[in-house]
């Protein structure tokens, strides 16, 4: 099984995978490493300030192939990062699509402005971040992902009341 967890940045992606890493023992691969590793090789001229969209069209379609690969030897894996597109259905045939899961991470603004701090605070549980959060930045990117997750019609998991996600 291949789980793919994707969302704005902040909204728990990694602390999410560390913990099916825990309970379920299936490995994760995070694209943030993936990236950093192509940037500081120097196999790409993009670096970690580069436009999200230049990220993704140069990171999913080396992350789809590990994630076919991963199927085809009948391994599971959970992929989390901000660089899957909301279209990835459009990659894989059904053969490979039974076995994935998708899940997009969404904190809405009340959560957002009601836990702000906690939100600061945990940015670094898993990795070291290098950039600052701030509350407009987190409010906008969460607002623009709901906004794709609707339009294509992927399975979310809205962050409202509380951080509370079910394994």
């Amino acid at each position: 099984m291949i789980i793919l967890i994707a969302g704005a940045s902040h909204t728990g992606k990694t602390n999410l995978a560390q913990k099916l890493l825990e309970k379920y023992k299936y490995p994760y691969l995070s694209i943030d490493h993936l990236k950093m590793g192509l940037i500081r090789s120097k196999n790409t001229t993009l670096t970690p300030y580069s436009k999200d969209e230049d990220l993704t069209n140069y990171l999913w379609p080396i992350v789809k192939e590990i994630i076919k690969t991963a199927i085809e030897n009948k391994q599971n894996l959970i992929v989390e990062g901000c660089y899957i597109p909301f279209d990835w259905e459009n990659d894989f045939t059904k053969e490979y699509l039974d076995n994935i899961k998708y899940y997009c991470l969404v904190m809405s603004k009340k959560y957002i402005e009601n836990n702000f701090i906690d939100i600061k605070n945990y940015a670094n549980i898993i990795e070291q971040r290098l950039d600052e959060c701030e509350m407009s930045e987190v409010i906008k990117d969460n607002e623009e992902i709901l906004e794709m997750v609707k339009k294509y019609n992927v399975n979310y998991i809205l962050i409202d009341d509380e951080y509370k996600i079910e394994l």
